[in-house]
């Protein structure tokens, strides 16, 4: 399933391809999400052929609510549904749950919760979360977790983590014990979980490892904790997991975060903010980001990045695109939607090139500055 290229001399950034039957992920990778089977704001084709996404990301608990799994089922599983014949990762819904902490139970057999569109009572287990995931059909599935909110106790930590390795022991045995419904291969991540304490941390790290996932997810991170305290954690997980299987850093991030944790030995990622960022006007360049919506562009009368390959840069002048965004035209949302995740497909592509030719290094840390600052 994997295969691990290279690894960079003077970081542990890697080089390595992900093979799934709908098609081959060349990694590092960001994935755009796509929570109910669609990229907010952007179409298939678009995703394809201009942002260049070689997987997207689908979400288990908003799919399972709706438009349910019957109608996704009968539609010939997820790929059919929306018309999208490359490989998809959903989650578990352990991230949602986690969300929904005053609607929310969590027990040994699994978590129950009250849907947030209705207030009707469901339960995720270890095992109805495999087959939720297996009538989705995507390639891979990941497991249930529970998420400890930042700041957590050691001991909170601590129990959450065994509920964690509890779930996922089951969550692996429904997986090998059942096939997919559809004819392609379905994979499996595991998720280290262990809040912020570095003894929890190494000790998931090793335990996931030992139940032989075709890959693994680091959770946990990014739910409110210092950036550099999530590097810090980041650093460590990947220094105890396994290097022939793909590191997943889950819900991660800004461009610079990227860069930072592919430093530390990231293969994939997966955020909302390009596209959320983007209907909030916020836009990503080579050169750093910019809020659209800000007066100084009322009368800026040039593209945002005149070489840069999208339509926001190449067709329209950055005036016009303050005018949509002040006006809430949702051509505006559409432009800078697809420019954000042209543009965090385009840096994976320069990662890669800089591993390549052993320039990371010397590179990533002056780069993620630049991406940090505000134009």
């Amino acid at each position: 399933m994997f295969e691990l290229h290279q690894t960079a001399s003077s970081t542990k950034a890697r080089l390595g391809v992900l093979s799934t039957d709908h098609g081959s992920i060349s990694t590092p990778i960001f994935m755009p999400v796509g929570t109910l089977g669609t990229v907010k704001a952007v179409k298939q084709d678009e995703l394809i052929d201009k942002v260049k996404a070689q997987i997207i990301l689908g979400n288990t608990y908003h799919l399972y609510l709706r438009p349910g799994c019957e109608i996704i089922e009968n539609a010939g599983g997820l790929h059919s549904f929306i018309n999208w014949d490359h490989p998809i990762l959903t989650d578990s819904g352990g991230y949602q749950i986690f969300s929904l902490s005053d609607n929310r139970e969590l027990k040994e057999e699994g978590a129950h919760f009250k849907s947030h569109l209705d207030g009707s009572r469901h339960l995720f287990t270890p095992e109805n979360v495999v087959d939720i995931q297996r009538t989705l059909g995507s390639d891979i599935i990941m497991v249930l977790d529970e998420c400890p909110p930042y700041p957590s106790s050691r001991n909170y930590a601590k129990e959450s983590m065994e509920l964690t390795h509890r779930w996922e022991e089951r969550g692996r045995r429904a997986f090998l014990n059942t096939n997919s419904k559809y004819e392609h291969r379905q994979f499996q991540f595991g998720i280290v979980q262990g809040g912020t304490y570095p003894d929890l941390r190494k000790e998931s790290s090793k335990y996931i490892t030992d139940l032989d996932f075709e890959g693994i997810a680091i959770g946990g991170l990014s739910v409110g904790e210092p950036t550099e305290l999530m590097y810090e954690m980041t650093d460590l997980n990947t220094d105890y997991l396994p290097e022939d299987k793909p590191r997943y850093l889950m819900g991660v991030g800004k461009p610079a975060n990227l860069l930072h944790c592919i430093a530390r030995g990231i293969d994939m990622f997966d955020c909302v903010l390009p596209t959320r960022n983007a209907r909030n006007g916020q836009i990503f360049t080579r050169n750093g980001y910019v809020n659209i919506r800000n007066a100084k562009w009322k009368n800026h009368n040039q593209p945002l990045d005149p070489d840069f390959p999208t339509d926001l840069c190449s067709q329209y002048k950055m005036s016009y695109i303050h005018h949509l965004f002040r006006n809430s035209e949702l051509l505006g949302l559409e432009l800078a939607s697809l420019h954000n995740l042209t543009f965090y497909l385009w840096l994976m592509e320069e990662v890669k090139e800089r591993i390549a030719n052993g320039s990371f290094h010397e590179w990533y840390k002056e780069k993620a500055e630049v991406l940090d600052t505000k134009i």
